[in-house]
């Protein structure tokens, strides 16, 4: 095993131990002389926490670099961060307006990049020059504002750190040692930032983990041809849940009128506590979010072009559609959207976020372009796919243009995702049959059909439907778990595992105003026991209803079918009356309304 693997590890153990040690103490401290967080209306914490644990990631960081011989060539990344941390630090304890905060982040981008830290994307060394030092100001910013939650800046800054790790292993850079002690301290300080967290990182850890993450993944590795894919994707899949965390909370507070530098529970974190996730699922969805984008990051070059296409399309996707169905989660007091009423903006605004129908056009625009081309990668592998990349590029148009104009034909973008059915099931299925069918006339009547093959076609048709059907689906799956993982309301047991008591499930699900909470089914079929409808077991039959009565376990029943006979529905509503329990009778009418009178 290499010196520098030994090395590495001895320095994440040693940074690891130091900060777990580290942070005791600086909590002890914290507490002893009121350097706490209170509980406020725009944060999440329910208690006085500890502040100041960036003190002991940052010197568990330094001592473990220090020891390992981590920072040789690295001086200027390693200065510039601590520059940041005593930034971060004096916000912390005297407090710094914002406008003063950015300038001095502007400040340490600048140095950094004045080092040569750069990304190398552009030939004017001016614009590379101007677009470095935003990446590493936003990087910064974005962790500063992702530390909403218990644990997740830190861990979300672990992952990244890990998969940077990777890419250091596998390209030779010389930012191996720094990164395992990076690792290390954020490890250790997780044990105590977790849920529940006893201390809180503050700005003097959120404004150097950011940049110390912004600059490694500028440092170059000692070879520069494979250092390109990591330079143009790498970063961007590692820390894409800060970037697009901060991108979505500024997007939604501009259309709130709210200020973007204001607090709030609006970040991601929050809508997904909002939705039904306990505070702790929240964070391990975006540590899942986060690991996704390492994993893709790091095997890049190991993964063909082709599967590497379909993964980044269905990962991206999958992130896109959770963004949008949490930009329909109200977390402003009233509706968000009030502020907007009366600017000359408004019917557009209201009509994406209602309608949503120019993002589906534009959703359909890419994931028809992502299969076709998948198609191709499959269908050609190796040189082959460059023989026939310029027939993709010609009839790309075609394709693009025959799937969204089918599916508007068919009516596919009349629908509400939420409530996907067969029926729409159906819809869809014959405007991809239709656009396949349409892109592979236009081909032979413009091209003959010359250097086409019709496999791309088939296997366009397959990776287009399960593209398009799943971006449908996602939003009724996502609905269907949020009101499963109500945990508000009166429990009630439902009497009766037919069709009624699943009307009956559907509706206390989706009306909150009623406040019961279904927790299972009692039918007397025996059947049925065991089973399980709408996710909701059935217990048992009447039987059970007095176990569960007695146990407490109960607050009301519902009655959903009209078949039992009236001696038995007797018989469970003085088992209810025993126990205090209320009963109700579910009755479907429809009530006749009667035209008011005219007044003369």
């Amino acid at each position: 095993m290499p010196v520098e693997v030994w090395l590495g590890t001895a320095g994440l153990a040693l940074a690891c131990l130091l900060c777990v040690l580290l942070t005791r103490v600086t909590r002890a401290l914290a507490r002893r002389y009121g350097l706490v967080a209170p509980p406020r209306s725009d944060r999440w914490h329910t208690r006085p926490t500890a502040l100041l644990g960036g003190v002991a990631i940052w010197t568990a960081f330094m001592a473990a670099g220090l020891a390992t011989g981590a920072f040789a060539g690295l001086w200027p990344l390693v200065g510039i961060a601590a520059y940041l941390f005593v930034v971060g630090l004096v916000d912390d304890l005297a407090g710094t307006r914002p406008a003063a905060k950015l300038t001095l982040q502007l400040i340490g981008g600048a140095a950094l990049a004045a080092f040569g830290y750069r990304l190398g994307l552009f030939e004017s060394l001016t614009l590379d020059l101007l677009v470095t030092i935003f990446w590493i100001v936003a990087i910064t910013n974005a962790f500063n504002l992702l530390d909403n939650m218990d644990g997740l800046a830190a861990g979300v800054a672990l992952l990244a750190g890990a998969a940077l790790l990777a890419l250091a292993l596998r390209d030779g850079a010389p930012s191996v040692l720094l990164l395992a002690a990076f690792c290390g301290a954020l490890a250790g300080f997780l044990v105590y930032n977790f849920n529940p967290a006893s201390i809180f990182m503050g700005d003097s850890g959120s404004l150097f983990i950011g940049c110390l993450l912004a600059g490694v993944s500028l440092v170059r590795p000692a070879h520069p041809e494979s250092h390109l894919l990591s330079i143009l994707a790498g970063p961007v899949l590692l820390l894409l849940v800060p970037i697009l965390d901060t991108a979505f909370v500024a997007v939604c507070r501009v259309l709130a009128g709210r200020p973007i530098s204001a607090g709030g529970r609006d970040h991601t974190s929050h809508r997904l506590v909002a939705i039904g996730l306990s505070e702790r699922r929240a964070v391990l969805l975006l540590y899942v979010i986060a690991a996704g984008g390492g994993v893709l990051a790091v095997s890049m070059p190991y993964a063909g072009p082709a599967a590497m296409t379909l993964a980044l399309t269905l990962y991206l996707l999958g992130v896109a559609l959770l963004l949008v169905y949490l930009g329909g989660v109200r977390v402003y007091s009233g509706d968000a959207l009030a502020s907007l009423r009366g600017r000359p903006y408004t019917p557009l605004l209201l009509d994406l976020t209602y309608r949503r129908r120019v993002f589906e056009v534009l959703l359909d625009f890419v994931l028809a372009g992502a299969a076709y081309y998948a198609a191709y990668r499959i269908r050609f592998e190796g040189p082959d796919f460059a023989v026939y990349f310029p027939v993709f590029l010609k009839s790309l148009p075609i394709v693009l243009a025959a799937r969204v104009v089918s599916l508007l034909a068919v009516g596919a973008y009349r629908g509400v995702w939420r409530y996907f059915g067969l029926s729409d099931l159906g819809t869809f299925v014959k405007g991809v049959a239709l656009g396949s069918a349409c892109s592979i006339l236009a081909v032979v009547y413009l091209f003959h059909f010359q250097d086409f093959s019709r496999g791309v076609f088939i296997i366009d048709a397959v990776l287009f439907g399960l593209l398009v059907l799943g971006s449908r689906l996602s939003f009724r799956f996502l609905a269907d778990y949020v009101t499963r993982r109500k945990r508000t309301g009166r429990r009630v047991v439902i009497y009766g595992a037919g069709d009624g008591g699943a009307l009956v499930v559907r509706e206390l699900r989706n009306n909150d105003a009623i406040g019961l909470r279904p927790i299972g089914f009692l039918d007397d079929d025996p059947m049925k026991r065991g089973k399980r409808i709408m996710g909701l077991p059935v217990l048992g039959g009447r039987e059970r209803l007095r176990e569960l009565l007695s146990a407490g376990e109960v607050d009301e029943v519902i009655v959903s079918t009209g078949k039992i006979p009236v001696a038995e529905l007797k018989a469970i509503a003085g088992l209810c009356d025993t126990f205090h329990v209320p009963v109700s009778r579910m009755r479907l009418a429809l009530d006749r309304l009667a035209s008011e009178p005219a007044i003369h």
